[in-house]
């Protein structure tokens, strides 16, 4: 392979030798694409050169063509001076090599300019044969309107004739000769192939006639690549001279600047082998460039365009890829999508409308959803659902929300399918199915032991379960709900819960009758019937559960067990002794007399009630208790209702969730597992549960997580829309209570239980002018936490069996925050009732003294006016109030100045006595007036 270029302007001027080099096997150039419409696009490509060489039998496959008849014109001046311009090329030091190749190239110019020749010619006649048969039809046929002359294209001048060239010598067969690419007919960038350009050029406008049909822009683009493929398939096909449908040349489809000239026509020669390998396009180096400035390129020919490459464009040669060829601005529709266009337009003027076929779908509907969001779910467009809420008289945009109702009506509107969902859907499983009575066995029964204060019910326990729980309590009474399971005599196991009977537990109580099975009423035989026994008997039939009465304290002298089933029956409970059907015993807790007939009764009442659960299943059960303990964390102690709760299970209670660390019974002792009506203390929650909870176990900890923050997300918008909704109801109370004074509390106890139920008792303290607020109420020690909040809301802690720790202490001191601590709950009610009387405005009282009448009015001087009086009952005391009555109308009030009698002053003047006064602050006494004198006392209120 040879390089065509000069380069003997360079470093060895006039040397014979050449330098050592590696020739560059890739060379870059531009290429003109084109497109449908008539488009096209100059791009930058790159060719790696292959070494072909041309075998004999391509040599000589090239038949020569005939000469024509008519006289040859005379060649172009432009070819004429291109063997000058070889001279001129020689004088410059170019080797052999380089001088055979460019004589090579300079003899395949001038074989395809004859060819072109002979095309021309005989293009020419068959249009003048043409013309011929045209005009004879028009001979015979009435004249057609005038058309455009094509007449100076077709006929052939005569011209002189031109010497014959000199016959160029034939190439070696053993080289490859690399003739020069000649610009294309158009004047545009060199073709990869005269046929192929001129077949491209050569088509006329889209619907101009017939001819082969234009290849899709695939074929197109790789032409280039089919190049070294099928060079003799290209070489023997060329547009120009295959005659189109009905005898037009495709030459007069040519543009006029891409014609053969007549004039142009020289005599043919014989033609020699032509190389159908395309000559890459000449590259421009810096001595191209000088050379141009001095004297032009000499491969440049007179007359023929060359393509106007944008500075730019040399600059930025990249590969051909589909980004570079068909950027955004040359981008348009493709012939396929004309195509559908059309079709779609035909089908629409004939009036077929292809109807899209209806897809059903189940559409999802959460609790709130935008317009938006439903359309895509049905796959609708959002228009279309804004258009059918208007027509249902709703104005609304594309973001609205619309709440589920309408969201179902539109999905059913649109014919699909909606499938409401909810955020609640979480909790969906959490409690297990009812089980199959194949899989019960029968389970301990839960009795709750009920009744007033003081009656006797954890001694009653002590006596049953042989311990000693009270002597624990503070003050005697139990303040905590407690759960313990007893082996009975017999070999039965029975589980009691033991609730307080104080007043201020009224929600334990209710706890306790939920959770049970049988409620043993304790009623001490010495006291009747009392509030908290009536408030049992509520909770009992609230909860449907069996009621057994135990009369308890029947040892007492006191004891009259026939008037408490007496009392009892005001309140609908008829025990057996009187013929009803609720179960009596007498028994003495501290005698320990007729317990085995209260067992007896229980498991009589059990069988009767056949209590059956499944223990192979997963655990559910209550939340009886909750505390936080220092060094256990958060422990919850909960009676399992059914199923088996063991350790490692993951397990959620409220708001609360944690897997169990440990598992201990009532007696204070580990356990591996927990079956029906089993009460028990569980280790490992991430935060203490409500007392009252509703405990489950799930299989892992992402569901734990899903349903608890549901429920923390579920209690925070409950608490945020009661805050902003807003009755007129509750815009009175809060302008009524506008003037209430707040006693602030912060509330700290050992379990839940306790804590609630300070709470509640302190709200019920509450009056229209003072009412206790509690800001923060939980389980534990009190912290520095707790301190800080009280000392920012000015409040005073109460901790109920619990104490602050040092830095707490120390901290509450520098703030100046009082801490009170009690572990009784009546005398905690008790302080916080005398501390918020305190904040009660008193009573004032008017005491009346007596009555005087005004007998004369004198005028002193530097006193003023005295009025010499009479007392007519009671006294008078100086200092005192007194009113001032004219005509039975109080025309002044105020206090009495001056009190004397003969001139003396004195402390009081009782009745019967003459006396002078003097009122503060007024002159306007007149005889016959009456004076009223009273005294104002404050009487200190209480709640």
């Amino acid at each position: 392979m040879t390089e065509t270029k000069d380069t003997s302007d360079k470093t060895l001027q006039g040397g014979g030798r050449k330098p050592l080099s590696l020739q560059r096997t890739v060379e870059s150039g531009h290429v003109r694409q084109n497109f449908s419409h008539g488009r096209s696009k100059s791009v930058v490509v790159e060719k790696r050169k292959t070494r072909k060489l041309a075998g004999p039998a391509e040599a000589g496959g090239t038949s020569p063509v005939p000469a024509s008849e008519t006289t040859p014109p005379p060649r172009r001046p432009a070819r004429a001076e291109s063997a000058p311009a070889a001279d001129r090329s020689q004088g410059r030091g170019l080797s052999n090599e380089e001088r055979d190749a460019r004589t090579r190239a300079l003899a395949a110019a001038r074989e395809r300019d004859d060819r072109e020749r002979v095309e021309a010619e005989h293009r020419a006649e068959e249009e003048r044969k043409a013309a011929a048969a045209r005009a004879a039809a028009a001979a015979a046929a009435p004249p057609p309107p005038p058309a455009a002359p094509v007449e100076p294209e077709a006929k052939a001048p005569a011209a002189a004739p031109a010497p014959a060239p000199a016959p160029a010598p034939a190439p070696a067969p053993a080289a490859r000769a690399e003739p020069a690419r000649a610009p294309d007919r158009r004047g545009g960038a060199p073709s990869s192939s005269s046929g192929t350009s001129q077949g491209y050029a050569g088509r006329g406008p889209a619907g101009s006639g017939g001819g082969r049909p234009p290849r899709p822009a695939s074929d197109r683009g790789g032409e280039r690549d089919r190049d070294h493929s099928a060079p003799r398939q290209r070489a023997s096909y060329n547009p120009a001279l295959q005659p189109r449908e009905g005898g037009r040349p495709r030459e007069l489809d040519l543009p006029l600047h891409s014609r053969a000239k007549p004039a142009e026509v020289s005599q043919p020669e014989v033609t020699k082998p032509r190389v159908n390998r395309v000559a890459p396009p000449p590259q421009k180096n810096d001595d191209d460039e000088n050379r141009g400035a001095k004297g032009g390129n000499r491969n440049s020919k007179p007359g023929v365009r060359t393509p106007a490459v944008k500075p730019d464009e040399k600059r930025e040669r990249v590969k051909l890829t589909i980004n570079n060829a068909f950027d955004e601005k040359q981008r348009e529709r493709s012939l396929a999508s004309l195509r559908r266009k059309r079709e779609r337009e035909k089908l629409k003027a004939m009036g077929i409308s292809q109807a899209r076929e209806k897809i059903v779908r189940e559409v999802v509907i959460p609790e709130v959803i935008t317009i938006q969001e439903l359309a895509n779910r049905m796959t609708e467009r959002a228009v279309d659902v804004i258009k059918y809420l208007m027509k249902e008289g709703a104005m609304h945009k594309i973001n609205d929300v619309i709440d589920v109702d309408t969201a179902e009506i539109i999905v059913q509107e649109f014919g699909h399918t909606p499938r409401r969902v909810s955020e609640a859907d979480v909790e969906t499983g959490f409690i297990g199915e009812k089980d199959d009575e194949g899989a019960m066995e029968s389970r301990a029964p839960v009795v709750t032991i009920m009744g007033h204060v003081d009656h006797g019910k954890t001694s009653l326990l002590d006596a049953i379960r042989q311990a000693n729980v009270v002597s624990g309590e503070a003050g005697g009474i139990t303040q905590h709900i407690g759960a313990y399971q007893v082996t009975t005599p017999s070999g039965e196991k029975v589980t009691f819960i033991d609730t307080p009977g104080h007043e201020a537990f009224t929600a334990m109580r209710a706890r306790g009758a939920k959770v049970t099975d049988i409620v043993v009423l304790v009623v001490a035989a010495d006291d009747g019937v009392m509030p908290q026994t009536v408030e049992a008997i509520n909770h009992a039939k609230a909860a449907g559960v069996p009621i057994i009465v135990a009369i308890n304290k029947i040892d007492k002298p006191q004891a009259d067990p026939t008037r408490v089933k007496t009392e009892l029956l005001q309140h609908e409970i008829v025990v057996e002794s009187l013929s009803g059907d609720t179960l009596d015993v007498e028994v003495s807790a501290l005698k320990r007399m007729n317990l085995d007939k209260l067992l007896e009764s229980i498991h009589l009442q059990a069988e009767i009630l056949d209590l059956k659960a499944n223990p192979d299943r997963s655990a559910e059960g209550i939340v009886v208790e909750a505390k936080l303990e220092r060094g256990r964390g958060p422990v919850g102690t909960v009676l399992v209702q059914r199923g088996s709760l063991k350790v490692g299970d993951i397990v959620v209670a409220g708001t609360a969730w944690g897997r169990v660390r440990a598992l201990i019974n009532d007696r204070g002792a580990n356990t591996v597992a927990a079956g029906p009506s089993v009460p028990v203390e569980i280790l490992g929650f991430d935060s203490a549960p409500e007392a009252g909870d509703q405990f489950a176990v799930v299989e892992n900890e992402g569901r734990a997580r899903e349903i608890t923050d549901y429920r923390v997300r579920k209690r925070r918008d409950a608490l945020g829309s009661a805050g902003s909704a807003r009755t007129l109801e509750q815009m009175m109370q809060q302008l009524k209570e506008a003037g209430r004074k707040d006693f602030t509390l912060l509330v700290k106890g050992d379990v839940q239980g306790s804590v609630e139920a300070i709470a509640g008792s302190l709200r019920k303290l509450g009056t229209d002018e003072v009412a206790a607020q509690i800001v923060h109420s939980g389980v534990g020690g009190i912290t520095e936490s707790d301190v800080a909040l009280a000392s920012a809301s000015k409040a005073v802690i109460v901790g109920f069996n619990v104490r602050a720790n040092a830095q707490a202490k120390a901290l509450a001191e520098r703030d100046g925050i009082e801490i009170r601590y009690y572990n009784i709950i009546y005398d905690l009610i008790d302080d916080v009732k005398a501390a918020m009387s305190g904040l009660l405005e008193p009573t004032i009282r008017e005491i009346y003294l007596g009555k005087a009448q005004i007998l004369e009015v004198f005028n002193i001087t530097k006193t003023g006016k005295v009025a010499g009086c009479r007392i007519a009952e009671g006294k008078v005391e100086r200092g005192a109030k007194v009113r001032l009555i004219r005509d039975d109308v109080v025309i002044h009030e105020g206090t009495l100045s001056t009190l004397r009698r003969f001139k003396d002053e004195v402390k009081e003047v009782p009745a019967g006595q003459e006396c002078g006064m003097a009122f503060a602050n007024y002159q306007d006494m007149r005889a016959g007036d009456q004076i009223e004198c009273f005294t104002i006392e404050k009487v200190q209120r209480t709640l």
